[in-house]
């Protein structure tokens, strides 16, 4: 990701993004599934267009409230069709409420998505590697491919690769882990 190291800085929407979001740990569950749902959406598209439509997504998806999402029906999906400040995709719409329903259900299995997780952040002993993180994404929710997923846990830095290893993000980073623990 050195490239956005070098292009977000100054930018008015991936700046703030790269510089205080981007690679830093989450563990709120709203946080965590907008993350999931602005990956999704990205596919096919640009992250700017994502980052433009951010404050519509949250205005149509309750706040990314989890439980008001996985209570969605079809009112819901035909209210989301016809709305211009997000994408309006079905397989992405449908996958965000099924998603929402599996995070749900992480709560019973796991405590949370966090510690889901947490939970499969180590395989045989070591990090889990991309590969196996998507097949494990991919059996668990929809519409997370390789790419949603590879950038869906870069964000939050169970993947490594969100920044070059000299950019002063890293710094704010390791405070932000160091926080965390």
């Amino acid at each position: 990701m050195s490239g956005y190291c070098d292009s977000a800085p100054g930018h008015p929407l991936h700046g703030p993004y790269h510089a205080t979001e981007y690679g830093f740990p989450q563990r709120e569950e709203a946080v965590l599934f907008e993350r999931l749902l602005l990956e999704i959406n990205q596919a096919g598209l640009s992250w700017e267009t994502v980052l433009r439509k951010r404050a519509g997504f949250r205005a149509a998806y309750d706040g990314f409230d989890v439980d008001a999402v996985a209570g969605y029906g079809d009112a819901d999906r035909a209210r989301l069709m016809a709305d211009a400040a997000i994408i309006r995709n079905r397989l992405k719409i449908d996958a965000a409420i099924h998603n929402a329903r599996v995070v749900q259900r992480m709560r019973d299995t796991h405590g949370g998505f966090a510690a889901w997780l947490d939970a499969h952040a180590h395989e045989d002993g070591r990090p889990r590697d991309k590969a196996s993180w998507v097949k494990l994404f991919k059996r668990t929710f929809r519409f997370t491919g390789g790419e949603i997923t590879g950038e869906f846990l870069m964000s939050l830095g169970y993947l490594p690769g969100a920044h070059r290893p000299d950019c002063p993000v890293m710094d704010d980073i390791a405070r932000a882990r160091q926080a965390a623990c």
